[in-house]
């Protein structure tokens, strides 16, 4: 037989534990905060992984931008250079036939001069005519030079001479013609000059040409 205070302990012990476990309802908002603060973790970390690949992806992007300016720079150099090597190739292979050139002319002079037959001056004048025409095509034009200012650039002085009316500094006489190759000078023309008086009338040093 069951005593009355037996059944009260029992049913205390119940009402205690009921009170030491939380409702659905007490419990529910731990559970939903717990939840929002992961949630919250998982966003915060996504973010930053997700600037982080960004900024990846600038990184890469600005080397590549650069990498393909120099590039784009070095391609236009090797044309240039190409460009360069190209158009002087032959400087001194067309250096070196000048002199052929100056010997048709002084031998067409001297016929000239010396009453030759019409048929060998014509043939020199013929000659000379497509040598010139020949080298013009490789880009070799003659060095302008007499009635013109001396240019140190382009002319080289081999003799001073009295003015005689003339204005100093002017080129007189050309001794051997220059040519430029394009916008290079080939070869100086070596020129007699007007001085500036009387005393300054000298004979100058011919210098080869490199």
């Amino acid at each position: 037989m069951r005593k009355k205070g037996d059944s009260l302990d029992k049913t205390d012990g119940l009402g205690a534990a009921n009170k030491a476990r939380p409702s659905a309802e007490e419990a529910a908002p731990d559970a939903e905060a717990t939840a929002a603060g992961t949630a919250e973790s998982a966003s915060s970390a996504s973010d930053q992984q997700r600037r982080s690949l960004e900024e990846e992806i600038k990184a890469v992007q600005d080397r590549y931008l650069r990498l393909a300016a120099e590039f784009e720079n070095y391609k236009k150099r090797a044309q240039k250079d190409q460009a360069e090597y190209t158009k002087y190739a032959l400087e001194r292979l067309l250096r070196e036939l000048l002199p052929v050139l100056d010997n048709l002319q002084r031998a067409l002079q001297h016929a000239q001069l010396s009453g030759g037959t019409n048929g060998l001056i014509e043939g020199v004048e013929l000659t000379c005519k497509q040598y010139l025409e020949v080298l013009s095509r490789f880009g070799v034009r003659p060095i302008p030079s007499v009635g013109l200012p001396f240019d140190p650039a382009v002319h080289q002085a081999v003799a001073t001479v009295d003015p005689q009316g003339r204005a100093p500094n002017t080129i007189v006489e050309e001794y051997e013609k220059g040519y430029y190759l394009h916008d290079r000078v080939l070869r100086p023309a070596r020129v007699t000059v007007a001085a500036s008086g009387p005393d300054d009338c000298r004979d100058a040093p011919v210098k080869s040409t490199p």
